[in-house]
């Protein structure tokens, strides 16, 4: 019997196409489905998610997936689902509709808007029957029915206040002058926040923060305070070790549910993957440290083994359920362990990773003991060596090898479903990602994965204007880009520049930027997440405050501070000034969730520098500079290369028109605050000018 399906079938979304046999008659949001509501005077049952969403899973299975849940759905609503990373504006929109009134978010997100989109009841996770005094879908959706046909005019008052009231809800509003105040307190906020036994801020569920460390680095460096450095390792150390982290196949998984980094929520993001290879590869350089190169490393091999498009970009996520249940590929039983390895490799297995007969991990919804083990580490590797009596780099060897074989066994299981569209945004972040590793670990690969990744964006993901596109599946991109498209993007090639120095790169950076502008500036200061020209909804955003990626607005003034110092365009400080300006208020409020705009501020307040490099960039006095530069962690540095290979930098970077190599040698000139030094070949002495 063929399945009937609805109109979901013919869109790109992973997330939509599980929803296409729904017995729901689903609609895509589109002008079809608005104009259904307003001819059959009905509302809109809104429901936004996206495809590795373990709860999304969980209320389609109960509720979307019955047939008497979606005869009352289609009796009562047009019903429409929206993949929220292909539309992150919808998903924004109505995410502030559902904080505003039950005062918290998430997924799966369910809005019942009017057939003009204003909203008037949300929720996120609804159950098919009510419990524990939540209501549920059966006895929801004919109360919504009954209300909407006899008291239709109190529900459009309601929902034209809510909208009023969100539009008028000011998104920032101008405050004093920024200063090095701020930075103080985002780090003394931190402080009060930081668990310095397991790491990481707050309690349970405890996520991954990536920008949190970044910024902590850059604190620590200017202000040569070691605490901030401390967080930071503490963090990254315990969130290594951890079950967060998949011990066997590398790359993060989304948040641990407690405390302690040990039981994971088992989806993986791309996005997760990009900021906390650049966290552990920025404390490498700050500390030396090989540890955290190592894990940069290993996410990488995750994210080329498990992530990478034949096309060239990457793709979004990986689910954290498989065969229907969460994190059934990554949990073992220890007779498994023992069944696949020699006695010596499974004692040793169960000994590093705290494996026990009644299991570490507990069903979720009784909370007993599942006989299953999230492979962690109870303890640093450093001190079972110590106790076993043998190197700690003979364990480590011998628990790879040992590993190796978990992985290749559990390789034959059933993997998650792979969200398998590319998103400009975090790919964006990947590409910043491998930039940045192909200069910290001098690995030409990466430099080669991330410029792959570039000229597929570039290339297959702009329209005929040059304009970006969020997404691309199935050989077809579409989705006009967002803020976070061109503020990662510009991100990873102004990255890809420094590590190719191809001009062209850095050319497509100041050219999205200027798209960018055009598009979404406010002359008030700052961005919009939408464009000028894009769909029109109930709002248009704009704010500066970070989420589980850095914010758009806080990207976007970094990159603008690095291009005004790579070109030394006075245009671009003036647009930085006025955006620093326009968020003063909202950061100096609460500054610990303005991170990433504290990173650009303390670029700002500088002092900042720009180094010329006058060589060749095959030399190897022109690779000793770089190294010498590469190897320090300098966040508020910028470099450009000054060759005969790319005479096109004279054309975006006038200043270094007069720069040239001295007695036939690489040479560094070092400019801070508009000033130059004298030229140097001596790259010591070109970090000693550096401070």
């Amino acid at each position: 019997m063929t399945k009937r399906r609805n109109r979901l079938t013919f869109e790109k979304s992973p997330y939509l196409l599980q929803h296409a046999e729904n017995p729901v008659d689903w609609y895509p949001w589109g002008d079809e489905a608005f104009q259904k509501a307003r001819r059959e005077d009905k509302p809109i049952f809104l429901s936004i998610g996206y495809s590795t969403c373990h709860w999304c899973h969980v209320m389609a299975h109960e509720s979307f997936e019955d047939d008497m849940v979606a005869r009352l759905m289609n009796d009562a609503f047009v019903c429409i689902k929206v993949d929220r990373e292909e539309r992150p504006d919808i998903d924004q929109t109505y995410m502030a509709v559902a904080q505003a009134l039950t005062g918290s978010g998430g997924w799966p997100l369910n809005v019942i808007i009017t057939p003009d989109k204003k909203p008037f009841f949300a929720a996120t996770y609804i159950p098919k029957e009510g419990r524990f005094g939540r209501i549920g879908m059966l006895d929801l959706v004919p109360k919504i029915k009954t209300i909407w046909k006899t008291q239709k005019g109190e529900i459009l008052d309601s929902a034209d206040q809510i909208t009023s009231a969100l539009k008028e809800a000011p998104s920032s509003a101008q405050g004093p002058k920024l200063d090095e105040s701020v930075l103080k307190s985002a780090y003394q906020q931190l402080m009060t926040r930081f668990d310095p036994v397991h790491g990481g801020f707050g309690g349970a569920p405890k996520f991954p923060s990536p920008h949190t460390y970044l910024s902590l680095l850059r604190y620590w460096k200017q202000n040569q305070e070691e605490g901030a450095l401390q967080m930071v390792e503490i963090t990254l150390k315990a969130m290594r070790r951890g079950g967060i982290y998949d011990q066997l196949g590398f790359g993060f998984h989304r948040y641990s549910t407690d405390s302690q980094w040990h039981l994971p929520h088992f989806e993986k993001m791309l996005y997760d993957q990009a900021m906390t290879a650049l966290a552990y590869l920025e404390t490498f350089q700050a500390t030396g440290k090989e540890e955290y190169a190592t894990v940069a490393k290993e996410i990488f091999t995750y994210v080329l083994r498990d992530m990478t498009s034949d096309e060239g970009g990457f793709f979004s996520a990986e689910d954290a359920d498989s065969e229907g249940v969460e994190g059934k590929i990554y949990l073992w039983a220890e007779d498994e362990i023992r069944e696949l390895l020699g006695q010596k490799e499974a004692d040793l297995v169960v000994k590093i990773f705290d494996i026990s007969t009644e299991g570490n991990f507990a069903e979720e919804s009784t909370g007993t003991m599942s006989g299953r083990n999230v492979l962690h580490m109870a303890r640093p590797l450093s001190d079972v060596a110590i106790e076993m009596g043998i190197s700690e780099f003979d364990l480590s060897n011998r628990l790879k090898e040992a590993c190796k074989k978990l992985f290749e066994a559990r390789e034959g299981r059933v993997h998650p479903h792979k969200d398998d569209k590319i998103l400009a945004d975090w790919n964006g972040l990947m590409i910043a990602a491998f930039a940045r590793g192909a200069q910290v670990l001098e690995e030409p690969f990466y430099e080669e994965v991330a410029r792959c990744t570039a000229d597929f964006i570039l290339s297959k993901m702009r329209d005929k204007d040059g304009r970006l596109l969020h997404r691309y599946r199935d050989g077809e991109a579409g989705i006009g880009a967002n803020l976070d498209d061109y503020a990662f993007i510009i991100w990873g090639l102004i990255e890809l520049y420094e590590a190719s120095f191809q001009a062209a790169y850095l050319k497509a950076a100041i050219d999205l930027n200027g798209h960018l502008v055009e598009h979404f500036w406010s002359d008030k200061g700052g961005f919009y997440f939408t464009p000028d020209d894009g769909e029109e909804l109930i709002l248009r955003k704009k704010d500066a405050h970070d989420s589980a990626i850095p914010s758009g607005n806080s990207t976007a003034l970094l990159n603008i501070l690095r291009l005004a110092n790579l070109s030394a365009n006075p245009e671009l400080e003036e647009l930085a000034s006025k955006t620093m300006e326009f968020f003063s208020a909202q950061v100096k409020g609460l500054p610990a969730a303005h991170l990433s705009f504290t990173m650009a501020l303390d670029f700002a307040l500088g002092p900042s520098s720009e180094v010329v490099i006058a060589g060749s960039p095959r030399s190897e006095d022109t690779r000793k500079m770089l190294k010498a530069l590469r190897s320090r962690f300098l966040p508020n540095n910028v470099v450009l290369l000054r060759s005969k290979d790319s005479p096109e930098i004279t054309e975006i970077a006038p200043f270094t028109k007069d720069f040239q190599m001295q007695e036939g040698k690489a040479t560094a000139y070092v400019c801070s605050g508009q000033v130059c030094q004298r030229p140097t070949t001596d790259a010591k002495e070109m970090i000693a000018r550096l401070g």
